[in-house]
């Protein structure tokens, strides 16, 4: 590593053997380019890559359902989004414009939007979703400008148009849905601990959490869901939210939470399983602990009021559902999470 790297990622090269050799190597690195929020930067690899279930699991999306628009406006179905349109209102016409659709993803989540060690190119789950909108819009799958942005920078990338949306593992609830627009839901989750396979006293979220120090990302769900109920865990750092935060327990991206588990400055993680199950191949000294304790739906997000570009997102993600969704769900992430028979159907309102 150059002499210049961050002083936290020099640490955890020199207190990550045993952790996983290379792996351990690769989220030291993803932690500095995790900090920074990068320019916008074209990127040309390529590959194929959608709505709401019932049940223990996520389902196959065989149908649609549409729920009362009031029932929607009370937030009774967060994930309720507007019916397809294939029409080029002003937002469309802005983008094909420009001819780039830009996207805010992130690039150190493995296996949902990372960047290959080799190829430095972006990768993963989300990024394929973000290039068939792309190939539907503009008709070319690499008409795609990705911004790197930090958890909780998504909401606001979408306010100052930094973005044109946000494809990055976010989860559709009611309280979002007052700050940004979603598409239909894409992919099923929930939150989970993530702790070292050695720490057998975390048995999962539940009392065995009283007393140890549990990091999130900030903006997170997986915060929310301790605020409600911690279980006597600590998980805020002193001055959260002030330009004295020290980011240690709660910090702007979720991966960095991993490196600090691996440093021992932490001693478990919450997020969303589909997350955490990327990380636990990364590193095969950590492990998830119990079950999921909350149902979770992933959407796009774009600003509020762009109806016309999420109906256009809501009718790429129909025909992402028949095919691309089950090609990318088995190159990327059927080996780390198995079982899963396809998207969740759509919700309309």
């Amino acid at each position: 590593m150059p002499n210049g790297t961050d002083p936290l990622v020099r640490r955890a090269a020199q207190r990550l053997r045993g952790w996983g050799g290379v792996a351990a190597m690769a989220v030291a690195c993803g932690l500095t380019a995790s900090l920074t929020l990068l320019p916008l930067a074209h990127d040309g690899s390529g590959a194929d890559a959608t709505p709401r279930t019932t049940g223990p699991g996520p389902g196959v999306g065989t149908g649609v359902q549409v729920v009362d628009r009031a029932a929607a406006d009370t937030c009774e179905n967060p994930e309720a989004s507007l019916r397809p349109d294939s029409a080029d209102g002003p937002s469309i016409q802005a983008i094909k414009a420009r001819g780039k659709l830009v996207v805010g993803v992130d690039q150190s989540s493995y296996r949902w939007g990372y960047r290959d060690p080799e190829s430095r190119t972006l990768e993963g789950f989300d990024i394929d979703l973000a290039r068939a909108i792309a190939r539907d819009v503009l008709g070319d799958e690499n008409a795609v400008i990705f911004r790197a942005i930090p958890t909780n920078q998504r909401i606001a990338a979408l306010d100052s148009g930094k973005v044109d949306l946000v494809v990055r593992t976010m989860t559709i609830n009611c309280k979002r849905i007052q700050q940004v627009a979603f598409s239909t839901a894409y992919f099923r989750a929930g939150q989970q601990v993530l702790a070292p396979k050695l720490a057998k006293d975390i048995t999962g979220y539940d009392s065995s959490l009283r007393g140890k120090r549990i990091c999130t990302a900030e903006g997170s769900t997986a915060y929310e869901e301790l605020e409600k109920n911690s279980f006597g865990a600590v998980f805020k750092d002193d001055a959260d939210g002030t330009k004295d935060d020290k980011d240690l327990l709660t910090v702007p991206n979720q991966l960095d939470c991993l490196a600090r588990l691996q440093l021992g400055e932490v001693d478990a993680v919450v997020t969303d399983n589909a997350l955490a199950a990327g990380q636990a191949a990364q590193d095969p000294a950590v492990e998830l602990k119990g079950r999921p304790f909350t149902t979770e739906y992933y959407g796009v997000a774009a600003k509020l009021g762009n109806d016309d570009l999420v109906r256009r997102v809501n009718k790429v993600l129909v025909d992402y559902r028949n095919g691309p969704w089950q090609r990318a769900y088995e190159r990327w992430l059927k080996a780390d999470l198995p079982g899963i028979p396809g998207p969740p159907e759509p919700l309309y309102k």
